[in-house]
């Protein structure tokens, strides 16, 4: 198997993007990344996106957008699983060049979400739940992470104002990134003043609806070696799926499929997850990344709020959580995330994160999950 490095990455600012199309931010970031890499062709292409059916009608995109980008006939195909597309996009791109089957391939993420109202939206991403034991009876993903937010509060006495934590810490990131959707700073006592959305979620505890897209271009580690540019590398890939509905789980507070997918990917790696740098991990909700860096191992089951509270995940903290702003601050373009995630860490570990940049970035680690945690997927990246 080769060894994969991240050749070129590309970004647009992220938010409501009434003037464009799916196909129009698509082609955008692609071309940015590939300017970054500094090619003009591509082998293949893997997009993720996770409806983009129901979001803007359009299905077929490995069709569509590789003609729009000019690069028909390569290979192209979408990639899907639910807001964790992105992430299982990149692992397939990985694959792909690894195992020497194509050279450049390019993984972009994509998602034109404010097209619909907000109750359209609110269906169309409560697909990724399980439709006849939760969505039949009116439950949304708001509501299924209140009961994971209530369920860790009872248990572990994680606080309220802790879960506003979350907010508060990656709205300070974003506002270094120029990119994010939202990049401004907000106060524990605006999370707790905003309005109630499912006890004991507030509205400044939920990412937004966004319209994005990201993309890197992978390529075999010699090629990255005769560019211009620090090697990075992705040294490091888990997946894993667990029950889609969270009645089914033993404990809804604990994300088995984060946990396994991370197993997999530092094992792979051959690190240990206190090795790591830089995280950029799930934070749909402000109690998705306190569960989710439990998960991970950088604290004990029921510390995560007690981490965030001390400034652990901060980014000058021990282990940086979501120094691009996270889905929170940054956006959620569902299908995008994955990728958004990769295109931040390769950034710190360039040394090009500007204002965000989190000192002596080594290693990086991304986490995306589906659902409420029915599918996860970690990559590890390195630089040389």
């Amino acid at each position: 198997m080769r060894e994969v490095a991240v050749i070129g990455v590309g970004m647009i600012k992220w938010g409501e993007l009434w003037e464009k199309s799916l196909r129009t931010i698509f082609v955008e970031t692609a071309l940015a990344a590939m300017d970054d890499a500094g090619v003009d062709h591509l082998d293949a292409l893997y997009v993720g996106c996770m409806s983009s059916g129901l979001f803007v009608g359009q299905e077929h995109l490995g069709s569509l957008l590789a003609d729009y980008l000019g690069q028909k006939p390569i290979p192209a195909a979408r990639v899907e699983s639910a807001c964790a597309s992105g992430g299982l996009a990149l692992r397939l791109g990985f694959i792909d060049v690894a195992s020497g089957m194509n050279d450049i391939v390019l993984v972009a993420g994509v998602e034109k979400m404010t097209d619909l109202n907000p109750n359209e939206a609110t269906y169309a991403l409560g697909t990724a739940a399980d439709q006849e034991y939760e969505g039949y009876h009116g439950v949304t993903f708001p509501g299924l992470y209140a009961l994971m937010a209530r369920a860790h509060m009872e248990k572990y006495g994680t606080t309220r104002e802790q879960l506003a934590m979350v907010a508060v810490k990656n709205h300070d990131h974003g506002s270094l990134n120029p990119l994010a959707q939202f990049p401004f700073k907000i106060s524990v006592e605006a999370v707790l003043n905003s309005p109630l959305v499912a006890d004991p979620l507030r509205v400044l505890d939920c990412s937004p609806i966004t319209d994005g897209a990201a993309a890197v271009i992978l390529a075999p580690v010699e090629v990255a070696r005769k560019l211009q540019k620090p090697v990075v590398k992705i040294i490091g890939t888990g997946q894993a799926t667990d029950s889609i509905a969270l009645a089914q789980r033993e404990d809804v507070t604990w994300l088995e499929a984060v946990y396994q997918s991370a197993k997999k990917a530092l094992a792979m790696a051959d690190k240990k997850i206190e090795e790591i740098n830089i995280f950029e991990v799930h934070d749909c909700f402000t109690i998705a990344e306190i569960c989710v860096i439990e998960a991970l191992g950088l604290v004990e089951r029921g510390k995560g709020g007690q981490a965030v509270e001390a400034g652990l995940t901060r980014i000058d903290g021990r282990f940086p959580v979501n120094p691009s702003g996270g889905l929170k601050a940054k956006g959620h373009p569902v299908g995008a995330t994955g990728v958004a995630q990769a295109v931040e860490v390769v950034e710190q570990l360039r040394g090009e994160a500007g204002a965000r940049q989190v000192k002596g970035a080594c290693f990086g680690l991304t986490q995306t999950m589906g659902g409420t945690g029915g599918s996860s997927v970690v990559h590890i990246f390195a630089v040389e």
